[in-house]
């Protein structure tokens, strides 16, 4: 007698028909809430991370560090979507971000900028395919860190926005890695990196690089 088939799990579950979507630990939120925003754009971020990484040289160090900011993604969504009354049973490192984590990417920040000096003026994006996709998953992360100002439990002790504001500033840099000795700036034709420079944003105080705001 034939064995029956083997029965593929549905990721279907119909449960969000009415405009909500369960959360971790337990509960509901409406899908249009400030917490699911956030993490909608955490997810477009991880999503473009992916974009960028899929342009990099396999088992490369740029691989190798994107697919880690991936995975702390995972991380700091399962915090955003942890209700305050379940908080109790977030897990550092696995469910709830850490200054650990924080400091990371401060440390690659750190790193990446010793390598070269950095832009005078704003960059134009597109140099490269990387290049270029990193910028985009910056403009994402930059949108998402700004969200996390819309989610009351998450404007206090929580190192959601911290680690979003490093972030982007980290992909900033991996951009200007990406793209080598030169890049075209705002102003001006020229490709030209400058000794001893900062960045527009440092100055200004824009948000159209990664500086921190």
């Amino acid at each position: 007698m034939p064995s029956s088939p083997t029965r593929q799990p549905r990721i279907y579950t119909r449960t969000g028909d009415d405009g909500t979507t369960g959360l971790l630990y337990g509960g509901r939120a409406p899908k249009w809430s400030p917490r699911v925003e956030l993490n909608g754009a955490v997810d477009e971020a991880q999503a473009a991370l992916g974009v960028a990484r899929a342009e990099s040289d396999h088992d490369s160090e740029l691989d190798r560090l994107l697919v880690a900011l991936e995975r702390d993604l995972y991380v700091l969504m399962a915090e955003v979507a942890t209700l305050p009354e379940h908080s109790g049973k977030l897990v550092a490192g696995s469910t709830l971000v850490t200054a650990d984590m924080v400091a990371a990417l401060e440390a690659h920040i750190d790193d990446l900028l010793s390598r070269f000096d950095m832009p005078r003026d704003f960059v134009v994006p597109g140099h490269d395919p990387c290049s270029a996709a990193l910028e985009l998953a910056r403009t994402v992360v930059r949108r998402a860190e700004r969200l996390v100002w819309t989610v009351d439990d998450l404007r206090g002790g929580s190192l959601v926005g911290p680690y979003l504001n490093r972030l982007s500033d980290l992909v900033w840099a991996m951009a200007r890695w990406q793209e080598g000795e030169d890049h075209l700036v705002a102003r001006g034709p020229r490709r030209r990196r400058t000794a001893g420079a900062t960045t527009p944003e440092a100055a200004t105080g824009a948000t159209g690089a990664g500086g921190d705001d």
